[in-house]
């Protein structure tokens, strides 16, 4: 794989139907699929080969999953399996700190189109990747790539930040 752009287009949907198959949520699916890709993203250097590049970002997928379940209470620890590490989404952290919400708005602030509309979309709004594809003219596809280019920018700008 050449870019994350191709990782993206080549596992996305195998990604999200196993999503789907664990979670028989679209919102769920979608969310958790989208932050796959991100986690991949960071961590493609981290990649030995070990596995296939599908088996790995379907481990990424579940890992967070299961943190999605344990965030929401659905399940005791007790219920979970023991050797699942516990994975958290920096992101979500950042966001949830009141001091770093300050710090992604300014930088949301000075995003460019259409990368800002869509995360303040998605993430404020919590409208789905079809309504925001709908509101565009363009597929969920592109919705899903531009929220994800968008996080990604963010991303790098927090990074650039603590540097």
């Amino acid at each position: 794989m050449n870019t994350i752009e191709e990782l993206y287009n080549t596992y996305f949907h195998d990604v999200y139907l196993y999503m789907m198959s664990l979670s028989k949520s679209e919102e769920i699916s979608e969310e958790i699929t989208q932050e796959t890709f991100f986690r991949a993203m960071k961590s493609l250097d981290k990649f030995e080969g070990k596995s296939s590049i599908k088996t790995w970002l379907c481990q990424i997928a579940r890992n967070l999953f299961i943190n999605h379940i344990k965030k929401q209470k659905r399940f005791s620890d007790d219920e979970l399996p023991a050797d699942i590490p516990d994975v958290k989404s920096d992101f979500v952290e950042k966001i949830s700190d009141n001091s770093e919400a300050v710090s992604i708005h300014k930088i949301l602030h000075n995003l460019e189109e259409p990368y800002k509309e869509v995360f303040s979309l998605r993430v404020f709004s919590e409208l789905s990747f079809k309504q925001i594809a709908d509101i565009f003219g363009k597929t969920e596809s592109w919705a899903r790539v531009t929220f994800h280019r968008g996080k990604l920018k963010i991303s790098e700008k927090l990074e650039e930040k603590y540097e």
